[in-house]
């Protein structure tokens, strides 16, 4: 009797342990279950964003910008006004876009005085400016911001109307030419130090104001060589400035 209760032992024994194995078998087989429905959630979710990524890229595709506002609307107005001296056989920039001696008293003479930078004498005139435009205008404005740069164009502009007012009574003035030049000595100003001239600066403005000064004494044309040369004096002390004060202000900071 005793030898069939220690069977009887053994038997449930074993049973139990077959339960607990096979308890475990499942326990591990739901913990297998979970992990790859988690691992199949995450490919999904990787699949999502790569298809999303490429619906992205699809649209972002090369686009035009305008990058450079002032200049481009610089430029713009330029081509307008040039268009606008041939369809009205010159009328239009006589009376709006180009600078000379007239009566003080007259809201047009202060007007001509800034608007004399977009009107050109012809195609080849209005191409020449506006080519170093569009070359250096948006690395410029990118480094000193729109507002600087129409500032500094209006200021040119002004500057080389107010010189030809006073000096050229009798030279009508047109052109961005000076602002191009401003540009010019502007743009050597572009990895200024403090405390140091740029080399490039002083190579520009040497070379430069030598070649306005002879060309103005022996060429005969109808360039306006004072033009170049005042919009350079302006570009390069308004670079100077310009610099300075990014210096100080970093300093401030």
């Amino acid at each position: 009797m005793e030898e069939l209760r220690k069977v009887n032992a053994d038997i449930i024994t074993s049973i139990n342990e077959v339960v607990k194995i096979h308890e475990e078998g499942s326990k591990r087989r739901a913990e297998a279950t979970e992990e790859l429905g988690k691992i199949e959630n995450e490919g999904k979710q990787a699949l999502l964003e790569v298809a999303q990524e490429n619906r992205l890229m699809k649209k972002k595709k090369l686009r035009i910008t305008f990058n450079a506002p002032v200049v481009l609307s610089l430029v713009a107005i330029s081509v307008i006004a040039t268009l606008l001296n041939y369809i009205t056989a010159g009328a239009s920039g006589r009376l709006v876009f180009m600078t000379y001696h007239s009566a003080l008293l007259s809201p047009m003479t202060w007007i001509r005085a800034f608007t004399h930078i977009f009107g050109h004498v012809d195609w080849t005139h209005l191409i020449g400016n506006v080519s170093y435009l569009l070359l250096l205008g948006p690395m410029l404005e990118e480094k000193y911001s729109s507002q600087t740069l129409a500032a500094v164009i209006a200021i040119t502009a002004f500057g080389t109307s107010l010189v030809n007012y006073i000096f050229f009574p009798q030279v009508a003035l047109c052109g961005a030419s000076g602002v191009v030049f401003a540009f010019i000595l502007l743009s050597s100003f572009t990895s200024f130090k403090e405390g140091e001239i740029p080399i490039t600066f002083i190579l520009v403005a040497v070379f430069f104001i030598g070649q306005q000064i002879y060309e103005g004494i022996t060429v005969r044309d109808n360039i306006s060589n004072m033009a170049h040369i005042v919009g350079g004096i302006i570009g390069g002390i308004l670079g100077f400035e310009l610099n300075m004060k990014s210096r100080f202000s970093r300093f401030d900071r």
